[in-house]
This record gives structure tokens, C-alpha cells and sequence, in this order.
């Protein structure tokens, strides 16, 4: 159960302090796609994301946009942020994690991973052992597996809430 708790909860990308991560020796961060920079039917980066992807690595961040989606889906956003991408990562588990350690030469206090799913981005991070950043979904909209994954996550909310582990809707640093 523990391995479902983040490190950190917000309530979007742009409420989390990045020159703190920064301070606290994260170098890279690898965010997830799908209700985590748009939602799922948006095909290209607004400009906001295209902002604050432009800020992070003004302020020396390595971006790695790192989704279950297939490289179909990331290559827009690759394009247009000019970030690297990691495309069917198959989160929650270790490979495609420790093959972005590898490849880029960062220790796993280096690394942390944004997205709004617990039993994806969380458990894949914690799994791991790098920095794991909750966020709430940009929208309401999934795709159906994710639907049902949505609903255990549910659950799993309420089980951590009633031990005081997790609330939703309360944000931490």
C-alpha cells in the first residue's frame, strides 16, 4: 500500500514548485501525457505546456515526456516541445524507468515522475525509488482501461484516507 502513496500531491503541473525540486537535486523529470499535460483527446501541446516545458529546461531540467501511449500519440508532442519521449513505457513497471537512468547517466535521487494515476506513474516511481508527483486528471475523459483503473484508484483512496496516509484534494510538498 505504501508504494500507492506520492511524495508529493498538487493539483496540476503548474502548481508544482520546480526550482524546489531543483534545490533538492532533481535533474530530470518525466511526466506522463494523458490527463497529465492534456487530456486525452488533444492531439498537439497548448501553449501554456509549450511555457512551462520552455521554463523547465531554461531552469536546467531534462524533460522526457514517458507514457504507456504509442509513439503515434507522443510524436507531436515531441516534436513541438522538443523534448525526448519514452513511448508504451508499460508502467507500472521497472524497465523503462531504469532504461532512462541508464541512457542518461541520473542516480534515482535525481529523477522524479508526474502524473495523475497511482497505479501507473506513482507505483511504477516508488517501485523504483525516484520522486513521485501526484496530480489531479486534466479531465473527466479516459480511455477504458484507464476507466477501470480510475475506479480501484478510487478504492485505494479511500483505504489511505481512513489511515491518514493520503486525502484527496488536501496538496503537500
Amino acid at each position: 500500500m505504501d508504494k500507492l502513496i506520492p511524495d508529493m500531491y498538487q493539483k496540476s503541473i503548474y502548481t508544482i514548485n520546480y526550482e524546489k525540486l531543483k534545490e533538492n537535486g532533481i535533474k530530470c523529470l518525466l511526466f506522463d501525457l494523458d490527463n497529465t499535460c492534456a487530456p486525452i483527446n488533444v492531439k498537439k501541446p497548448s501553449q501554456k505546456l509549450i511555457d512551462l516545458f520552455d521554463d523547465l529546461q531554461d531552469l536546467g531540467f531534462k524533460v522526457i515526456i514517458f507514457s504507456n501511449s504509442p509513439k503515434k500519440r507522443l510524436e507531436p508532442f515531441k516534436t513541438t516541445l522538443m523534448v525526448d519521449c519514452s513511448a508504451n513505457s508499460g508502467k507500472p513497471r521497472k524497465a523503462k524507468f531504469l532504461k532512462i537512468l541508464k541512457t542518461f547517466n541520473y542516480d534515482l535521487s535525481e529523477v522524479a515522475i508526474i502524473g495523475d494515476q497511482l497505479f501507473t506513474d506513482i507505483l511504477g516511481g516508488n517501485r523504483v525509488g525516484i520522486k513521485t508527483i501526484l496530480v489531479n486528471p486534466l479531465s473527466p475523459n479516459d480511455f477504458f482501461v484507464t476507466k477501470i483503473t480510475r475506479y480501484l484508484e478510487r478504492k485505494q483512496m479511500k483505504r489511505l484516507n481512513k489511515r491518514g496516509l493520503f486525502t484527496k484534494g488536501k496538496y503537500y510538498e
